[in-house]
């Protein structure tokens, strides 16, 4: 998540709230979006302009290998989705005659339905044919899957179906899954222990309400028991489980603190956010037991935390633009920061930044909480963080969307703060929202964006090697 540039004129520019900002390379850019974007509107960019500009990314970018790691390294350690897809297409309609394309289709797909989207976007873009390295990579990735994971993705009746996947790409299977395609070509695949088709079965056979409510509430028991519910569709439906089956509450709550099921669920933190907001709704005495999980499921999350030696600050951006999943992300990254690191203390900005004291002995989600409550509906002036700061610190961690403008935009006080504390601080640079500029040009800065458990471990490497997110991504075998 680091590019060390030196200043120079040519990387001066404006950033989308109209401060004097600094731009990113193509391939930080790149990373940016996929780490970042969910293809929603945010507050200073809406959702076409999110793709089409990842589409010129991929078009511009010479190096399409790296932007295929890029995609696969999104996909699968950040758990982003349409992004993904839409790079897939790009390489698809891009790259020709080149080997590593078929094992790139392979690796991008992380679920069935990775498939259909993949192949829903190309189509609608490039229509026929497809190319053969989609087909072969496709076919690949079919002996990643059971009969269970078939069935549940099967895609019936969507315009992508996973049987047309299967007409197009003719895999061979394997003795996981070879008579589960078979029946998948023959229509005959179905659904038998997904949570989905468990819970809807059980609200189509009841002839009276009560009856309805008695198998619900018996197929939200077994699914949780022997453990056929998928983490995400845990934290989707906690609420429902409370209000229907709470008898498998214990056992749900269980579930939902398992680090392996969070580690293998690639779950982020807005996801628990979410859950929480819908429990807090509730109020009851089985809500209370619930949040009680989240807060240990975030910290869990979140384990690769690092401890930090000398002097702290952790600054986050309470104004206006970082309403939503980047206020969230940031307050709930800000207060385990502050938990993991005693020697730290806090800045909150906008207009103004202001020093305030947190208790570390509370709860994770209470500190983020108290964070949060703080924001204001302001401007966003970064030269205020360094006039504020009264000493000097070892390292400076800012959680932004990095669309300063106040007083001109990038902080000209940064270098006058540094000379009167005669300190040098490591400067992380958290760009929560991927609109792709930075504030800060001077070397030291480690540019960051996106955010998972894997920031964590980004972090612990960035210090020894700056380029840690670059050589984390160029790992990657295709």
């Amino acid at each position: 998540m680091k590019y060390n540039r030196k200043t120079n004129k040519t990387n001066k520019t404006v950033n989308l709230a109209g401060g004097k900002a600094y731009k990113e390379s193509d391939k930080l850019e790149l990373v940016s979006i996929l780490l970042t974007s969910f293809v929603k509107s945010q507050f200073y960019r809406e959702e076409k302009g999110t793709v089409d500009r990842l589409e010129e990314l991929v078009a511009g970018q010479k190096d399409k290998k790296f932007v295929a790691k890029a995609a696969i390294y999104a996909r699968t350690k950040f758990g982003m989705r349409s992004v993904s897809h839409i790079v897939a297409a790009n390489i698809a309609s891009q790259v020709k005659g080149v080997d590593w394309t078929k094992r790139f289709f392979d690796k991008i797909v992380y679920r069935p339905d990775d498939m259909l989207e993949i192949m829903a976007y190309y189509l609608d873009k490039n229509g026929k044919p497809i190319p053969n390295s989609v087909k072969k990579g496709f076919a690949n990735a079919f002996n990643k899957f059971d009969e269970y994971s078939l069935a549940k993705y099967r895609g019936e009746g969507s315009a992508i179906s996973l049987v047309d996947i299967v007409n197009l790409c003719h895999p061979k299977g394997n003795d996981k899954n070879k008579k589960a395609l078979e029946k998948l070509i023959k229509g005959t695949l179905k659904s038998k222990d997904t949570w989905e088709s468990e819970v809807s079965k059980a609200g189509q056979v009841a002839e009276t309400e009560e009856q309805k409510d008695e198998l619900k509430k018996g197929a939200w028991t077994k699914l949780i028991q022997e453990k056929k519910i998928g983490y995400f569709a845990l934290l989707r439906n906690l609420r429902n489980i409370i209000q229907t089956a709470p008898e498998a509450l214990e056992d749900a709550l269980e579930m939902l603190v398992d680090e392996k099921l969070i580690k293998k669920s690639l779950v982020l933190p807005f996801r628990f956010l979410t859950a929480i907001q819908e429990m807090e709704k509730i109020g009851d005495a089985d809500s209370r037991k619930a949040l009680k999980a989240l807060n240990k499921a975030v910290d869990i999350s979140l384990n690769n935390v690092p401890k930090f030696d000398g002097k702290n600050c952790i600054v986050m951006d309470g104004s206006g633009s970082m309403s939503g999943k980047p206020g969230d992300i940031g307050s709930l990254f800000s207060a385990i920061l502050l938990k993991a690191n005693e020697n730290s203390d806090f800045i909150l900005f906008s207009d103004n930044a202001v020093y305030h004291s947190l208790n570390t002995d509370d709860s994770t989600l209470s500190i983020a909480e108290k964070i949060r409550s703080n924001f204001e509906s302001a401007g966003t002036d970064f030269n205020s963080i360094f006039e504020k700061m009264n000493k000097g610190y070892d390292r400076i961690i800012i959680l932004s969307d990095m669309q300063g403008w106040q007083r001109g935009g990038a902080p000209t006080t940064f270098a006058p703060y540094k000379k009167k504390y005669k300190c040098d601080p490591i400067v992380y640079s958290f760009d929560l929202a991927g609109y792709s500029t930075l504030m800060f040009p001077e070397n030291n800065v480690y540019a960051l964006v996106g955010f998972s458990e894997k920031t964590m471990d980004i972090m612990k490497l960035l210090e020894g090697d700056k380029k840690a997110l670059i050589h984390e991504i160029e790992a990657i075998e295709i």
